[in-house]
């Protein structure tokens, strides 16, 4: 089992995510929903560069139910984070990410965990 060092899970709405996410930052979230253990099962993994909530509420009236989220030091630090949280969960097999994380374009940060940019 991953150990995420994520706050929530949080209800995924406009409210929740004011409420939750009180800090302008860059940071990592997944996307997902309780099974009948209680128990986070991801189903999308993410980041942000700025601003974590912003990006939440992006995903509001999707098909997810819960989100938990952290803050990066950085936006390497959060892309980073997003890089090792994909992999961990199985990637576009597993997730509903549909491809490896992007780096921003101005970059030349590797994945820690594959070797997808070299």
């Amino acid at each position: 089992m991953v150990n995420l060092n994520m706050n929530g899970p949080y209800i995924l709405s406009m409210g929740e995510i004011t409420k939750a996410v009180t800090k302008i930052s860059a940071g990592n979230y997944v996307l997902g929903d309780l099974n009948d253990r209680d128990v986070f099962i991801v189903e999308y993994v993410g980041r942000s560069d700025a601003d974590v909530a912003v990006r939440l509420k992006q995903h509001v009236g999707e098909k997810y139910k819960k989100f938990l989220y952290s803050y990066a030091s950085s936006p390497r630090a959060a892309f980073l984070e997003e890089c090792r949280n994909y992999h961990a969960f199985g990637g576009s097999k597993d997730l509903d990410n549909d491809m490896h994380p992007r780096r921003p374009a101005e970059t030349n940060w590797k994945c820690p965990c594959c070797r997808v940019f070299e």
